[in-house]
């Protein structure tokens, strides 16, 4: 999914300057004696010109990227071509000279002649008349209606917007209000992102997801090493199946250990690191489109999640036997982070886990399949004389975790 929250800011900022430009223009408008014709396009200082349909003129110009065309679409071509087949040759005008006898106001009655001069009225009313409207003429030239109605449409866009684009807790989408948890405002865009799965979309900084993630990532930075800047974090957004699965397991968790009634999450879910190699450049400069490589154990984990048949693959063994590791210590997870090519970033994850009822351990146990009976995940812990610097989660089911974030630090 290439889909970059908020997606349609450039374009709102070139409209959002050229309704300011125009408004602007209005207050220092020069004098005009005569109204701008309807069928000329309105220009604007700086780097945006408005030109409207040629048949029409109510709406813009269509632009392909590389040409302005005539029209604003095809309807409007459509018309255009008609108009020019039929299109008869201009007939000479024989009543130009009858024309310039006429009052310059009325165009009706000749204009007044006292025998030596001829005047530009027709009399004492129509020169009233046309100075009246002359004073009239000094006030700025208001615009064309099609003007009028573009840039209706330009600034009820731009409010819409920015009532509907809260910084801190917006849709991902459409920048609405979430009411509740959760990162989208309704059911059309959790639709519209479940469309596009599996995929990426990326978090704003200024909003809360983007701080509570980059603040975990620091706080849980336990190595001497100088933490690492967090640049951009990305939500995960997997198959509506594969959550399916992830959440009936969570369910099956909860319901033999009643963690909510203990004060705790469903299935005692956490949040935990995980790192592993990226081969291609997911991530870099906003890219959020996964690579194809079958060998690309970031692509991979983002598309299907964990797959405990690839155990061992990077390392070779397992501290706690066949299981999936995570860290609540991002600089562990880390460790483990790797980019086949160049790059000033490196990427992590943050992933949903159910701990459900974890099981303390703080020596090896590379034998294991699955936790001690009675327990749903094996909980390494730190202690002196103990074989770990830094703790380890494991769990050793499929459906146990989900990616949730991808986030990318400094390398």
């Amino acid at each position: 999914m290439n889909a970059t929250i908020p997606p349609m800011h450039a374009a709102l900022s070139v409209l959002g300057t050229m309704a300011g430009q125009y408004i602007a223009s209005q207050g220092q408008a020069p004098q005009a004696k005569q109204p701008v014709p309807a069928n000329v396009s309105t220009q604007f200082t700086g780097t945006a010109t408005l030109a409207m349909c040629d048949i029409c003129q109510v709406r813009p110009k269509y632009f392909d990227g590389q040409k302005t065309h005539s029209y604003c679409g095809k309807t409007c071509a459509t018309a255009g071509q008609t108009k020019h087949v039929h299109k008869s040759k201009p007939k000479r005008n024989k009543t130009s000279k009858a024309t310039r006898r006429l009052c310059d106001h009325c165009h009706k009655q000749p204009k007044y002649n006292d025998g030596t001069t001829t005047h530009s009225y027709c009399g004492k009313t129509c020169a009233q008349k046309a100075k009246a409207a002359g004073a009239s003429a000094a006030q700025p030239t208001q615009p064309t209606k099609s003007v009028q109605s573009f840039f209706h449409r330009v600034l009820t866009l731009l409010t819409t917007v920015s009532r509907s684009s809260p910084t801190t807790n917006g849709c991902l989408l459409c920048g609405r209000a979430v009411k509740g948890k959760g990162h989208f405002c309704s059911q059309a865009c959790t639709s519209r992102a479940e469309m596009n799965a599996p995929g990426l979309i990326e978090v704003p900084q200024g909003h809360d997801t983007f701080k509570s993630v980059a603040d975990q990532f620091k706080a849980s930075w336990r190595h001497q090493t100088p933490c690492p800047t967090v640049r951009r974090v990305h939500k995960v957004i997997s198959s509506p199946a594969s959550i399916a699965k992830y959440e009936a397991y969570r369910a099956a968790v909860e319901s033999r250990g009643n963690f909510v009634a203990a004060g705790r999450s469903a299935g005692n879910e956490n949040r935990r690191w995980h790192g592993t190699t990226r081969e291609c450049n997911l991530g870099d400069n906003g890219n959020c489109a996964l690579c194809p490589s079958q060998t690309c154990s970031l692509c991979c984990i983002l598309k299907t999640s964990y797959n405990l048949n690839l155990f061992g693959k990077k390392t070779g063994w397992g501290r706690f036997g066949h299981g999936i590791y995570t860290s609540s210590t991002s600089s562990k997870s880390n460790d483990y982070s790797t980019n086949v090519n160049p790059s000033v970033l490196k990427a992590i994850l943050l992933n949903k886990v159910v701990v459900g009822k974890g099981h303390k351990m703080t020596q090896d146990n590379t034998s294991l399949t699955a936790p001690p009976t009675g327990y749903d995940s094996v909980l390494a812990e730190v202690v002196s004389g103990g074989s770990l610097n830094y703790d380890e989660l494991v769990c050793y089911t499929n459906d146990a975790i989900r990616p949730s974030y991808m986030v990318m630090y400094d390398a």
